[in-house]
């Protein structure tokens, strides 16, 4: 088995959509990470669903998670607005982000270890050839998962 025949489709953003629009896909699909190709089509970024959120929250919450109480409810509405005008590359930069990629013979204990390293829910598999680099799907923590358990049988 090798990551070729572990990746599957996955939904993806490019880095100019709209961040509202990502956001309500990543919400809408209960995607645990949004994956961000540029214009080409080659992996940007794969951000984990949490690392979107902390984007979204004032900076002195995410570090004091204990004033978000003292904040109340009264700034929930407003977090959604603070990507009004952001593309995906804008909210969810590359240096942040950097997508976990693996080549399409990567075996699976590759691909785990690079999961884990990078705290990712998922990895790109990418083909590299003379036209260049494709998008052959992702491997999802799940499906590594479902895999290592079947290996055990």
């Amino acid at each position: 088995m090798r990551a070729r025949d572990l990746a599957e489709p996955y939904p993806f953003v490019t880095t100019d959509d709209d961040a509202i629009d990502a956001a309500r896909m990543l919400a809408g699909q209960s995607l645990p990470a949004l994956l961000v190709v540029d214009a080409d089509g080659q992996p940007y970024a794969i951000v984990p669903g949490s690392q979107l959120i902390r984007q979204l929250i004032p900076a002195y919450i995410a570090e004091d998670p204990s004033l978000a109480g003292a904040a109340g409810d009264q700034h929930d509405g407003e977090l959604a607005e603070r990507l009004a005008g952001l593309t995906v590359a804008e909210w969810a930069p590359r240096s942040l982000y950097a997508p976990p990629i693996v080549g399409p013979d990567a075996p699976p204990m590759e691909v785990a270890a690079l999961m884990a390293r990078t705290h990712s829910p998922l990895a790109a598999v990418i083909e590299r050839d003379s036209k260049g680099v494709r998008l052959l799907g992702t491997v999802t923590a799940a499906r590594l998962m479902q895999y290592f358990l079947q290996a055990a049988q």
